[in-house]
């Protein structure tokens, strides 16, 4: 059993991004593993294992506009099936 099941990536594009503060926002705010953000001040790449991929997508849509974004059910593809 997959402890996180939605594996969600994305791109945050807006102005005076904090790569460290998006990060530490979402260690602490939401459950998960896996969590990777970086970037620059204007561009930050996420991927995060959740459960609630909802709730980082609308944290992550508040610091600016979000596009590329890809969410698979992990679980799923463990047992053979599209995610």
């Amino acid at each position: 059993m997959i402890e996180y099941r939605y594996d969600t990536q994305l791109l945050i594009e807006g102005e005076n991004l904090n790569e460290d503060e998006i990060d530490n926002y979402i260690a602490t705010h939401f459950k998960g593993d896996c969590l990777l953000a970086v970037g620059d001040d204007t561009l930050i790449k996420i991927h995060f294992h959740t459960n609630e991929p909802w709730d980082v997508l609308k944290y992550c849509a508040s610091l600016g506009e979000i596009y590329d974004i890809v969410v698979e059910d992990m679980d799923r593809q463990a047992r053979g099936l599209k995610g």
